[in-house]
């Protein structure tokens, strides 16, 4: 009985771990975001490079939970429209409980995926721009 029940009390925590793991990407993105729309113009490997350094040191480490980290950096920038900065990031959660699940012989998924992203208007710009840009500069996946 007591393996039921030590298994019916880790199935929310370990939820609530993969919940975390992707509360910490989402702000990790948005830090990401928010600091890309303070560089200076024009966009480029530097910038998309110091976005991504930012964004992974927020991220959840690598380890046996978290895997497969992954950053996308896009500047959107052009003249007369509202420039703004696009960081994605990706990473793969490993269900510790499924694991012991497929252990007794039962079949469960092992892995979700996390992916979040953040749109952040350029911060130096005048306020009459209110067309997005549709010109994109994409640096990345950077991975880790």
């Amino acid at each position: 009985m007591t393996p039921l029940l030590l298994i019916a009390l880790y199935i929310p925590v370990d939820f609530g771990i993969a919940f975390y793991m992707a509360n910490l990407t989402q702000n990790a993105v948005r830090e990401g975001a928010r600091i890309g729309s303070g560089l200076g113009t024009p966009f480029g490997n530097s910038e998309a490079t110091t976005v991504k350094n930012a964004v992974l040191s927020r991220m959840p480490s690598n380890s046996s939970y978290f895997s497969n980290r992954s950053v996308t950096v896009s500047f959107y920038d052009g003249t007369n429209c509202m420039v703004f900065v696009e960081v994605s990031a990706t990473g793969t959660y490993n269900y510790f409980l499924y694991q012991l699940l497929r252990f007794f012989g039962l079949s469960a998924p092992d892995t979700v995926p996390i992916s979040r992203k953040t749109l952040m208007r350029y911060n130096y710009q005048t306020y009459s721009n209110t067309t997005a840009c549709t010109t994109a500069a994409t640096f990345g996946p950077f991975t880790s």
